[in-house]
Formats: C-alpha cells, structure tokens, sequence
C-alpha cells in the first residue's frame, strides 16, 4: 500500500502490476496479522475477494502468474495455504474464519 492510498486502490493497483489484470472486488474477506505469520516481519495482509477476465502474465515482483485449480495448488510459502483454505471454505459454506 501507498501512502495516501485505500486498500481497495492498493489491491486493484497489485493485481495489475502482478498479474496484468484488471479485477473488480467484490468483498473485503478477512485481515491475516498474526506476528508469525511470516518469519522475516510482522506483515498484514488484507485479502479481498475479486473478479478477472484473461489470461496472468508475471510482471513486477512476480517472475510468472497463472491460475490453478484448487486441487492442483502448487506449495505456497508463509500462511498463503491457509488464506487460500479460509477462502475455499467460504465460498462452499459462507463460513469466514474468526477474527
């Protein structure tokens, strides 16, 4: 996130640099703060729910982008296993994760 800049923009902004698309959010989801949650420093991240049409390209911090399905996930580092679990259980229940 910039400064001066919504979450919203910041997110909207991260997806093109990173993946080339243009997406349209739909919902906030739910804010993943734990202190361990990477082992290099407290991060935040704040994950919303999107739409997007095409095809990712890599670009900026990302070397390549694709999409998978939930089954053929690749091993993710830090807790993204996790967000992409709470996500997947919300969208087949409506359950979201505690706060």
């Amino acid at each position: 996130m910039d400064e001066g800049e919504s979450l919203a923009a910041a997110a909207i902004r991260e997806a093109k640099e990173e993946t080339g698309l243009d997406v349209h959010l739909v919902e906030q989801f739910h804010t993943y703060g734990d202190p361990g949650r990477d082992p290099r420093l407290h991060t935040i991240s704040t994950v919303y729910l999107a739409h997007a049409a095409g095809e990712p390209v890599g670009g900026d911090d990302a070397r390549q982008a694709r999409a998978f399905a939930w089954d053929e996930l690749p091993l993710l580092v830090f807790d993204h296993s996790r967000i992409l679990a709470d996500v997947r259980r919300y969208l087949e229940t409506g359950e979201r994760p505690a706060p």
